[in-house]
């Protein structure tokens, strides 16, 4: 479904239409039925396998299963379909590892002998990774003459969810096409919410099916995952294939036969589709590059042409020589037709591919696995089978929503989109494929051109450290990094303002003269001076005074249960409101380039900056997770137990960010709250608490807009505008280990074996929530003082525990590196302090 094609009448349809599903997610509603629809019944030929025996191609034998998978159920019969006939089937689909199913019905089941006695069947349509025969969706003949001869040529029915989509949703003059007939039970099965479902399961499954996408999902060493062997038509003495994939850039494989006859070829393992095919050629020699190669695909009986590609003149390193195959090769052959000055022999230093398994790449139940699972706590005791079904209907709505996405962002900053009525599902804006090219769209046609000079700025780095020892000494900051280039760049030498909207290229704002140094600036001075100021903002110890006024440290700083223990929050007592936008407009400088404003600021915040919408319990709790606890439990108490806990002490009041106490009424300091009273005040501290920065929150996102247009931010999620603003905090093993520190234990314990056996296959993602378990931060540097498990130190296999207040972690025994693993990954993923097995 492709944007740009549709009518008016279309688009509004759809537009209608979306608004409907989007309220459906935000309520965890069920979804409109056109979303959901599936046909009655549809038509199925057979396309044989054009490389079985031809004995086999004469019949059409199937197999019919109970279930969708021989791993779910035995196979129940076989059916034969006739020579040129289609398989009857209903149009409910479902997709797992093995393949994609389709259903047959009691009705189409009783058209067998060997299939009556069964309630319903499935047969595989298509096989992932072994070829096979495939069923296509058709329109039988029969069907056709008799649609014809009863409604006209000109008839043609909605057989898709799309058309019953515009059908349904779009004003339109004249008759209205018909609609097949849907199957209710597979629409009533899309449209069942699952129990307990929430907006935010939605959210976190959109999530999750991002990461599992084909750009999330490149493996590291496709080579040795994907391909079983490689042959070579000849070689050279001590120039074996073997150097084709030993990574070393002094080795390479080099033919030993007559001009045209030399070939590398491939043999895939089963399942592996191939994105991007390279040729890692060998400058040395120019008569041993190949000047035109054609690539080959298939069963090695029946290779068929793929590519020709012409090398050019001027290429010496990597070729791409194929890409995004849609299907499974099992065997590649590559055929070097023409070397360069007419060479004989081809040399090359390697070959290096990026490819998926093919279940990788279809939206399947076999995704859902539970391994998979445990990164997301909302998701992993759903079965796979509920979660599949939601996926395709998340993948159905972003696939609506692309083909609209161009009229609701407004891609002229003069005009006015209509996004924000959608801002509620916004992260599906991940899955979408036309998303990043608007942005890039966005982004290009917004820039200026880089100034004629550099502004140059004199700063004076031991006055500012002088400072940030005791910010006290210098109330004004004027001797901060951060006032110095903001009055340098504002001083009338620099009577040019800059606006930050240069090309990506442009990688240096200023340059620094730093005061006494003697540094010649030719970047890095600049780096280090966004570095002072992003530390004066928002100070990575949180043992040092906060040299700014600018942020102030959440209450969750000083809460040892939180496990966002080192954030900012804009400080509600400050009112500079010029210098809050111009911090708004670094940050939209480092959206826009390849440098990073390291600011570490609350999911609540980057929330507003980005213009999606926040809830107390699930963002607030970034900022004071105890107030959140607190007022859950005034909430649920009984007057006895609202009576025991704070007789008439509770006021109309409540403290800020910056400390103050603040009334929430008139005469609030002297107003005692009543138990009949207490949804109403929990209200108004929700209010006060939310909306304490809303002004200075306001600054710096009128700051970010100067730099950054406004549908940038509207097609960005608030984690990746924090991404691309403060870069991907990534996390290594070897950094970890530096600031890890081993208490008690004895020498050569296997438990320390163990842990760091396992910390080395968790992901970058995986050592930062370890670290957010053991410290509640998500940066380095911080101290974590690892000890043997103290309240249960008999027990094997149990889960982990830790205190962020003294950034602890215990560390059980376990009985293998595995076992540890999984208790680890399961731990801080899920829990902020346990000690139980993950059975119980």
């Amino acid at each position: 479904m492709k944007a740009g094609g549709e009518e008016p009448h279309q688009v509004l349809g759809r537009l209608r239409f979306l608004l409907q599903c989007t309220e459906c997610f935000r309520r965890a509603r069920a979804l409109p039925a056109a979303l959901c629809y599936v046909p009655r019944e549809v038509q199925y030929k057979i396309c044989k396998d054009p490389s079985a025996p031809a004995a086999a191609a004469a019949r059409s034998l199937l197999s019919v299963w109970d279930s969708p998978g021989p791993a779910r159920g035995g196979r129940a019969a076989m059916i034969e379909v006739r020579k040129g006939g289609c398989l009857r089937a209903s149009g409910e689909e479902y997709c797992n590892s093995a393949g994609l199913w389709v259903k047959l019905s009691k009705e189409q089941l009783e058209e067998y002998a060997s299939t009556r006695h069964l309630a319903e069947g499935w047969v595989l349509a298509q096989r992932f990774g072994e070829g096979g025969d495939k069923l296509v969706p058709v329109d039988s003949v029969e069907r056709i003459q008799c649609q014809h001869q009863t409604l006209g040529v000109d008839y043609r029915p909605a057989v898709s969810w799309e058309q019953v989509v515009d059908l349904t949703y779009s004003i339109r003059l004249g008759e209205m096409p018909r609609l097949i007939e849907q199957d209710e039970a597979a629409v009533q099965k899309f449209r069942s919410v699952p129990p307990g479902w929430t907006y935010e399961h939605d959210m976190e499954l959109g999530r999750f099916l991002y990461n599992h996408s084909e750009k999330k999902l490149q493996n590291a060493d496709c080579v040795k995952e994907h391909i079983n062997s490689i042959e070579v038509s000849s070689h050279a003495e001590d120039c074996a294939a073997a150097h084709l994939t030993d990574n070393l850039t002094h080795t390479f494989w080099e033919s030993n036969g007559p001009p045209g006859q030399h070939w590398v070829r491939l043999n895939m393992k089963k399942g592996a589709i191939v994105k991007r095919l390279w040729l890692m050629l060998d400058g040395q020699s120019n008569s041993h590059i190949p000047r035109r190669v054609a690539v080959y695909g298939g069963t090695l009986s029946r290779l068929q042409h793929l590519r020709t590609v012409l090398i050019n003149e001027n290429s010496y390193q990597n070729i791409c020589i194929l890409r995004d195959m849609k299907t499974h090769m099992p065997v590649l052959e590559i055929r070097f037709l023409e070397c360069r000055a007419q060479g004989y022999n081809v040399r090359l230093q390697g070959i290096k591919i990026v490819s998926f398994w093919e279940w990788d790449l279809v939206l399947n139940a076999g995704m859902f696995q539970p391994a998979r699972l445990v990164r997301y706590p909302l998701l992993e005791r759903v079965e796979a089978d509920v979660l599949y079904r939601r996926a395709v209907l998340i993948q159905r709505f972003v696939q609506l929503l692309e083909s609209v996405l161009c009229y609701l962002i407004p891609l002229s900053e003069d005009s006015i989109g209509t996004f924000n009525a959608f801002r509620s599902i916004k992260p599906f804006l991940l899955l979408s494929k036309q998303s990043e090219a608007l942005i890039a769209h966005c982004l290009q046609s917004s820039e200026s051109s880089a100034p004629d000079c550099l502004p140059k700025l004199y700063i004076n780095r031991l006055l500012a450290r002088e400072h940030r020892a005791n910010p006290a000494l210098d109330p004004s900051c004027r001797n901060a990094v951060f006032t110095q280039l903001y009055e340098g760049l504002s001083s009338s030498k620099n009577n040019q303002p800059l606006d930050y909207r240069w090309p990506l290229t442009y990688s240096q704002w200023w340059e620094c003269d730093f005061v006494t140094e003697g540094i010649i600036d030719s970047g890095g001075g600049f780096r280090d001076s966004l570095t002072d100021v992003s530390e004066e903002l928002c100070p990575s110890s949180s043992d040092v005074p906060v040299p700014l006024p600018f942020f102030v440290r959440t209450s969750n700083q000083a809460n040892s249960s939180s496990d966002t223990r080192d954030r900012y929050v804009p400080n509600p007592s400050c009112k500079d409101f010029p210098k809050y936008e111009w911090i708004g407009q670094l940050m939209g400088a480092a959206l826009r380039s390849k440098e990073f404003l390291i600011l570490s600021l609350p999911a609540l915040v980057w929330k507003q900056l980005a213009g999606e919408e926040v809830s107390w319990s699930r963002d607030f709790a970034t900022v004071d997770s105890e107030l959140v606890k607190l007022l859950e439990v005034l909430e649920r108490v009984d007057k006895e137990g609202f009576e025991f806990m704070f007789g008439r002490e509770l006021t109309y009041t409540t403290v800020l960010s910056d400390q103050r106490v603040v009334e929430l009424i008139p005469k609030g300091s002297n107003t005692a709250v009543r138990y009949e009273d207490r949804r109403e005040f929990i209200r108004l501290v929700q209010k006060a608490r939310l909306e304490e920065s809303k002004e200075q929150i306001a600054a710096i996102r009128a700051g970010l807009l100067r730099v950054v247009p406004q549908p940038v931010l509207d097609l960005l999620t608030w984690q990746q505008i924090e991404r691309r603003i403060c870069g991907d905090p990534e996390i290594t093993v070897a950094e970890l280990r530096k600031f890890i520190k081993f208490e008690d234990f004895p020498p050569d314990d296997t438990r320390i074996k163990y842990f760091f056996e396992a910390l080395n296959n968790f992901t970058s993602e995986d050592l930062s929530h370890f670290l957010k378990f053991a410290t509640g931060r998500s940066r380095l540097p911080v101290q974590i003082n690892v000890y043997p498990e103290r309240s249960n130190s008999e027990a094997w296999d149990v889960m982990p525990q830790s205190s962020t207040c003294s950034c602890s972690f215990f560390l059980p025994n376990y009985s293998t590196a595995k076992i540890c693993e999984e208790m680890l990954r399961y731990a801080v993923y899920n829990c902020m302090s346990i000690d139980t097995d993950k059975d119980e």
